[in-house]
């Protein structure tokens, strides 16, 4: 069977780490590899700060935007990321993060850009 993998992600998936065995792949995603470096939990500060300065993907679904054109300069949407998913907690686990965005994604497997676009209240 020919390689599924895709040049430009389909969705943000919810899980940190999954193996598929059948496949013999593993994949561990973006999110936590690139925000929950040194430890399983963050702070708001560290969250916004490695959000922002992670490498863009454009994604598939959304509108096209280069990824040389996709610098993040206002770092508030980022901090709303992080109320999200953190709700009243001052830091975040990569185990919460996963659940809730389980519950962004209404139980699938990832966040399309539809969902994330919406979760975040753009239109």
């Amino acid at each position: 069977m020919a390689d599924q993998s895709s040049a430009r992600p389909k969705w943000i998936p919810c899980y940190d780490h999954r193996e598929f065995t059948s496949q013999g792949k593993e994949h561990t995603t973006k999110w936590s590899s690139e925000i929950f470096v040194d430890a399983p939990v963050v702070t708001k500060e560290e969250f916004v700060e490695r959000v922002v300065n992670m490498e863009f993907s454009p994604p598939l679904g959304g509108p096209y935007l280069a990824a040389s054109a996709a610098a993040i300069e206002d770092e508030s949407v980022a901090m709303i990321l992080f109320d999200l998913l953190a709700g009243e907690k001052e830091k975040l686990t990569r185990h919460r993060m996963g659940k809730e965005m389980k519950v962004l994604s209404n139980g699938e497997e990832g966040l399309t850009w539809a969902m994330f676009s919406t979760a975040l209240g753009a239109k």
